[in-house]
């Protein structure tokens, strides 16, 4: 909660911040915690890179690439706007690709975690 931690400084002058151990604390160093935290941060930065590294190449392609991106596809249809909508297309094709590896190598982790947990009255999950 806010004021709960305390601040104080450490041997070398810097401020640190210690917080009081909560009920979670001991799952911080759990094997299977820190398995989950790896895959989610793996799988985050994975389509993070993904999205940005494809924005990235057709905003480059649409500054430097006109040529290319004016090229007519069929009748008034371009390749920028088709690639405009592959941005559109790409989009739900990562958070699929997400929402699937998230059910299939996250999920189970976490609900065992949430198993091994105990939990207090009133934390109970509603699904």
């Amino acid at each position: 909660m806010v004021g709960d931690s305390k601040v104080s400084w450490d041997g070398a002058g810097r401020r640190a911040r210690t917080v009081p151990p909560g009920r979670y604390a001991p799952l911080a160093h759990d094997p299977g915690f820190l398995l989950l935290r790896k895959r989610f941060l793996v799988a985050a930065a994975s389509v993070t890179a993904a999205f940005f590294g494809w924005y990235a190449v057709y905003v480059a392609l649409s500054a430097f690439a006109r040529g290319f991106m004016a090229r007519r596809v069929a009748g008034h249809v371009n390749v920028a706007l088709l690639l405009g909508l592959l941005q559109f297309a790409s989009t739900f094709l990562l958070a699929w690709a997400y929402v699937a590896y998230a059910r299939r190598r996250l999920d189970p982790l976490a609900e065992d975690l949430r198993s091994r947990c105990p939990s207090a009255p009133g934390d109970e999950v509603t699904r």
